[in-house]
């Protein structure tokens, strides 16, 4: 039945986490275990790249800061630190484009993964000599860059008789993560945006053009969509602060969590919760900013701190939408994927919070989908992404912000935007005080 089923398929597509690096011999074996997106390790190098390119030149390129998570400051930390391996290198390959090598042979990438390595420049969409010169990085260890919908491989014949597929079947470029997702989400024209609630949360908004926003707080990465791009912000532990408040107070399940903060009034009774778990990217690219409850008293229970938790991440991606107003991206609805797009209570949390419509679409599986609409252009079931994403269908349960409720969680997000700043000296001492403990436990 599998030997019959995989006759069907027409093409492959790919979908992965952003910022990794999987470092190749020059026979392709791995070197060392990846390095991924939420390392933080990477600091000195970070700021060895913005010495070596400048600020401003390098927002120029590449539309975005020296970030820890990004590819092109691991390729210096494997260089400072694991010399030996270094010296071994041969491919830098992101995540997903190792599954690339494996399934056809080929050393490939896509545009929108390629976005976020920090080497490729935003204009050219491809590789960017003056920042490759800059950090002495070899251009042969990076691999050709495609447009997301154009075929970059084929299954090899021995992968696709293991497989039970034909073979020649064509490996579309695909995209990162968030990318795939939009495209699976049908967000490939102005007016829409995506917001994914994983580990982390992304707010992701279609752009016609390239405009970086200079300060940082947002990325600016190459769209899925050939020749258009999107503004991207991030949370850095969105499901991963609900996940760390489950295992904290013993509940088995997100259902259960979510029992709690229904229970509660919105607002939670005048208590807040910055979720700085693990840093933060947006707006505040501060990797030693940390999470806090804030407004605490004898009034508050476990149902207060549990939807506090909830609103908090709200909030936090409500700092990625604020500032793309201010770049004037007129989002009239937000599409959700995820896990939190199972959750009616995470959807009519995020319509108040943001004050916008809440749709899901019928196919939730937002990456995966996507890289499966882009592999059917690749393979010539579709002519473009535009046509693919007709295909999109969304569900019936959109959630349309309350007024009530919305004009509250205005005045609450207003005073949780005054928290960092209060805030910021007591975390960055806080965290080197407990970097000074020697029995704890390394971040």
């Amino acid at each position: 039945m599998a030997q019959e089923v995989g006759r069907d398929v027409q093409g492959i597509g790919l979908a992965g986490q952003m910022h990794g690096a999987v470092f190749l011999d020059e026979r392709d074996h791995v070197i060392r275990p990846a390095l991924l997106w939420n390392d933080q390790r990477t600091a000195a190098q970070c700021q060895a790249i913005t010495d070596r390119v400048g600020t401003e030149r390098l927002y120029q390129i590449t539309g975005n800061p020296a970030l820890t998570g990004f590819q092109a400051p691991k390729i210096l930390w494997l260089r400072d630190e694991e010399p030996e391996a270094y010296a071994a290198l041969a491919t830098v390959l992101l995540p997903k484009d190792f599954i690339r090598l494996r399934l056809s042979g080929e050393h490939a990438t896509d545009v929108s993964d390629a976005s976020g390595t920090l080497l490729l420049d935003l204009k050219t969409r491809s590789w960017s000599p003056e920042i490759l010169d800059a950090l002495e990085i070899d251009r042969r260890w990076l691999p050709p860059v495609y447009e997301s919908p154009l075929q970059a491989g084929e299954v090899s014949e021995g992968i696709a008789s293991e497989l039970g597929l034909r073979s020649r079947i064509a490996v579309a470029a695909g995209g990162g993560d968030n990318a795939a997702a939009a495209v699976g989400n049908g967000v490939v024209r102005p007016g829409l945006a995506s917001c994914s609630i994983g580990t982390s949360g992304v707010l992701f908004a279609h752009a016609e053009t390239l405009r970086p926003d200079p300060s940082g707080r947002l990325h600016t990465f190459c769209h899925a969509v050939p020749d258009r791009y999107h503004q991207m912000g991030v949370t850095l532990s969105a499901g991963g602060a609900l996940r760390w408040w489950r295992d904290v107070v013993g509940r088995s399940d997100y259902d259960e969590l979510t029992e709690l903060a229904e229970s509660a009034r919105p607002g939670s009774e005048g208590l807040l919760f910055l979720p700085y778990l693990t840093g933060e990217r947006t707006p505040h690219l501060d990797p030693r900013a940390r999470a806090m409850f804030v407004g605490l008293s004898s009034r508050h229970g476990l149902a207060h701190m549990t939807r506090a938790v909830f609103e908090g991440v709200a909030f936090s991606l409500r700092d990625s939408f604020e500032i793309m107003k201010e770049f004037g991206l007129d989002v009239a609805q937000i599409r959700i994927t995820g896990g939190g797009a199972r959750s009616p209570f995470w959807r009519q949390l995020l319509a108040d919070v943001f004050g916008r419509p809440i749709a899901r679409t019928v196919a939730d599986e937002g990456p995966a989908y996507g890289a499966a609409l882009l592999a059917g252009v690749a393979a010539g079931v579709f002519r473009n992404v535009d046509e693919a994403c007709a295909v999109v269908q969304l569900g019936p349960d959109q959630c349309d912000p309350d007024a009530g409720r919305a004009r509250l969680y205005d005045d609450y997000y207003s005073a949780y935007t005054r928290l960092y700043p209060a805030t910021r000296a007591s975390m960055h001492e806080l965290n080197g005080l407990a970097a000074r403990d020697p029995g704890a436990t390394p971040e």
